[in-house]
């Protein structure tokens, strides 16, 4: 007798079907059985306000976890930077896969690249963070840049700068690699990917969670094995730090632990983690911008520890106060 197929939720948009597509062919491997996606509308896709006007803190997830509590679906695929730091109590974040790239991406008109913005560019981004970031470069370097709030799918987003509504638009990486076709999208306009010294990606940018009910103890230990420990602990020390601010996901708030080498360029033996974190004004004129280094996390313990300490200096410098700011 054929297994019956393992539901996996995921949410309708181009990117979600394709990043659960990809999870669904990893448990497919893994199990011999099949799996059929579930879509899944959440509020966020349907409200039209930006998220930082909607409290973006689980905007795109509350739906999944419905589904997940009602027996509609056996689990489901988020993207990591979408959830709530606080862990619902009935479920579990039964794998976090290895990491695609977690940077951000400017797609521009003309060849134009981040150095390089003219007098006035206006770019696209509904993200504080983004704002926050893209605004302190620009004072930093002489450019004068307006950041025009901006929602919609990757085509979407894109589409303003074919149809020249904007000069560009900064998006995550992770996101146009994972639904491939990216010379198709972009079509002449240039890609620049932006250094995490200038712009720092959300916390978990890049990785994807996992998560299934606590009570099905089979189907948690099987997606274990789609885990990835390097990406666990290092989204978890970023997660951390998101937490220890007691911001959320629409707050203008940047991480990214680095997993350090020893002996660089041979033999790639990892020894240290550093997590750098990045708070300011939307505007850019004031930003906190701190980083720790540790021995790599061999527990969730301690990679909440090493977050939880950057939190704690990046307070003591103001991160506060810079907060309370948000790009409507």
């Amino acid at each position: 007798m054929t297994e019956r197929a393992l539901r996996l939720g995921t949410r309708r948009s181009k990117l979600a079907m394709a990043q659960s597509g990809h999870v669904a062919d990893a448990v497919r491997q893994l199990t011999g059985r099949p799996v059929e996606l579930v879509e899944i509308t959440t509020y966020g896709d349907t409200s039209r306000e930006h998220l930082a006007q909607i409290g973006g803190t689980g905007v795109f997830v509350a739906a999944l976890r419905d589904a997940l509590l009602a027996g509609e679906v056996d689990f489901a695929v988020h993207s990591l930077k979408d959830l709530p730091t606080a862990q619902h109590p009935e479920l579990v974040l039964a794998a976090i896969p290895k990491r695609e790239d977690p940077r951000d991406v400017l797609i521009a008109r003309d060849g134009i690249t981040l150095d390089r913005l003219p007098k006035g560019a206006r770019v696209g981004t509904g993200s504080p963070r983004r704002m926050a970031q893209l605004h302190a470069y620009a004072r930093s370097h002489g450019l004068e840049i307006t950041c025009v709030p901006i929602r919609g799918n990757i085509d979407t987003r894109v589409g303003y700068v074919h149809s020249g509504e904007l000069d560009a638009v900064v998006l995550a990486a992770a996101g146009l690699n994972r639904i491939g076709g990216t010379a198709e999208l972009t079509g002449s306009l240039s890609l620049d990917h932006l250094s995490v010294d200038s712009v720092l990606p959300a916390p978990g940018q890049g990785a994807l969670a996992i998560e299934c009910p606590a009570s099905d103890a089979e189907l948690v230990a099987t997606l274990a094995a789609l885990d990835d420990p390097h990406t666990r602990a290092a989204v978890t020390a970023e997660r951390s730090l998101l937490a220890a601010l007691e911001a959320g996901c629409s707050a203008p708030v940047g991480a990214l632990a680095d997993l350090l080498a020893d002996d660089p360029g041979h033999g790639q033996v990892v020894t240290e983690m550093r997590l750098r974190g990045v708070v300011g004004t939307t505007d850019g004129s004031t930003l906190v911008q701190l980083s720790t280094t540790g021995p790599v996390p061999t527990s969730h313990d301690e990679a909440m520890a090493l977050g939880r300490e950057l939190a704690d200096e990046m307070l003591a410098k103001g991160a506060a106060g810079l907060m309370g700011e948000r790009a409507l």
